[in-house]
This record gives C-alpha cells, sequence and structure tokens, in this order.
C-alpha cells in the first residue's frame, strides 16, 4: 500500500503542472481576440448567482472563476497587464470579444442591482491598453455602441448635404437670403 501511495504521490506534480499549463493556454486563448477584459469582485457569490450572470451575458462575452495567479501568469507581457493590480481577492474575469462593450457590462450592472451586491462591484478592466478602475467605469458603461458612433458619424456627414439642397431648392429669392444666412453663420 505504501508503494502505490508514493507512486501516485510522485505523478501528481506533473499532473497538476500540465492542468495548470492546460488552464493558462484556455486563458490565453481566450485574451486572444478579447477587446476587454474586466475583473468582478464575487465574494460570496454562489454557484446559481454566476450561472444566472454567465446566463445575461450577451454571445460575446464570458465570464470565467479562475485563480489570480492563473490570469498573472496568462496577461504576462500582454497589453492586459496593467490589470495585474486588480488580481486580489475572490475575482471572476469577464472576457468581452467585440466591440460592444455596455451592452457586456449592462447584465454584471443589472446583476449587482437586482441581487443587491454593492460589494460585488468591478475591481477593474483593461480597454485599449488603458486600465480603469472602479471609480472610471462610468466612462467604459456610457461610451457608445458601433452603430451609435455610426449613426453620429452619418448624422455629420448628412448635415451639410441637406443644408445644400435646401439652398439649392429654394426659390431664387428665397436662395438668396438663405446663402446670406449661411454665410454669416460660418463667418461667426
Amino acid at each position: 500500500m505504501t508503494s502505490l501511495r508514493s507512486a501516485v504521490a510522485t505523478s501528481l506534480p506533473p499532473i497538476r503542472a500540465a492542468i495548470s499549463r492546460m488552464k493558462q493556454d484556455m486563458m490565453r486563448r481566450e485574451l486572444e481576440n478579447c477587446h476587454l477584459l474586466a475583473g468582478i469582485w464575487c465574494h460570496g457569490l454562489t454557484v446559481r448567482q454566476l450561472q444566472a450572470l454567465r446566463g445575461a451575458l450577451p454571445p460575446a462575452a464570458k465570464l470565467v472563476v479562475a485563480k489570480n495567479t492563473l490570469l498573472e501568469k496568462a496577461i504576462a507581457g500582454t497589453r492586459w497587464e496593467p490589470l495585474r493590480p486588480c488580481a486580489k481577492g475572490m475575482n471572476a474575469w469577464l472576457f468581452v470579444h467585440s466591440d460592444e462593450i455596455p451592452p457586456a457590462l449592462k447584465p454584471c450592472r443589472d446583476f449587482q442591482r437586482d441581487f443587491k451586491l454593492a460589494l460585488n462591484d468591478f475591481t477593474g478592466a483593461v480597454f485599449e491598453g488603458r486600465l480603469y478602475g472602479p471609480d472610471n467605469f462610468q466612462a467604459l458603461e456610457t461610451m457608445p455602441t458601433r452603430m451609435e458612433s455610426y449613426a453620429y458619424l452619418l448624422g455629420c456627414l448628412q448635415t451639410p448635404a441637406v443644408s445644400l439642397l435646401s439652398i439649392l431648392q429654394a426659390p431664387e429669392g428665397d436662395a438668396d437670403q438663405a446663402a446670406e444666412g449661411a454665410a454669416a453663420t460660418s463667418e461667426k
């Protein structure tokens, strides 16, 4: 019996190391196409609550509960390294694989509000190489989505063309007044 125990004990470190390497590789694969990586303090959350949160996330977001040391090893030498100070305590890591950041963060805030979890807040996030602390999350949550940005850009491009068309289609007397009004506003 002793020889069996010693055989099992000697084989465990290589198995544990292989599992750790496999988890690190999984974390690195998640980081490859990631646009945002955020830490969420998950102390006291039940498995059922974490599953509910995962179910509320959009398909482009993934919530992973992993050891902080595992994440630190995975982000070492990458653009995600500024998140290292946030890897303390019990964290779940939110990987967002699209540039639609606010829709990915909204379910986390709704979950926090619905379950009255004031302490379970974001610990930090890295977006475009910049670290956002818990106090700076409002900037990430309120940034426009891609479609909102496109609509704003289209509106900016469309406004001069609409003004030009209205001047060209106006009767001759009105066109002179409209042109004078447009020239007066551009001089200011």
